[in-house]
């Protein structure tokens, strides 16, 4: 039988391995999803727009954004194409289907900057 110090340093060992194997997993799969991420905004990089300035289309709100002015912003996407949407009524939700007038690019045309019009 194993005395109480051994089986407390075993112990202290085992639950060490471990954490140190999780906390490497996860960090692989972080690093998995920073390489995706940078893979998606290359490809956007080397695509035109979706859309044109002026364009009225129909999104669905993926999630809200604080813009750095303190300005709530929705995010729309169309065919993957990122929209930050301004003046957005507070009612609106995540999921809720709006109608936006393309405004703007940003200086790579990776995404774009939209108006809401109305709640679709």
């Amino acid at each position: 039988m194993l005395g109480p110090v051994v089986l407390g340093f075993v112990l202290l060992v085992a639950v060490g391995l471990g954490s140190w194997l999780f906390r490497r997993r996860r960090g692989r799969s972080r690093s998995d999803a920073e390489r995706r991420s940078r893979e998606r905004h290359e490809a956007a990089q080397n695509r035109e727009p979706p859309v044109d300035i002026g364009d009225v289309v129909d999104v669905g709100i993926h999630e809200f954004t604080d813009h750095h002015s303190g300005e709530r912003r929705a995010v729309g996407k169309v065919e993957g194409f990122v929209v930050f949407v301004e003046d957005i009524p507070d009612d609106c939700e995540p999921t809720d289907v709006i109608r936006i007038k393309i405004l703007s690019f940003n200086r790579g045309h990776t995404s774009a900057t939209a108006t809401y019009l109305e709640t679709v």
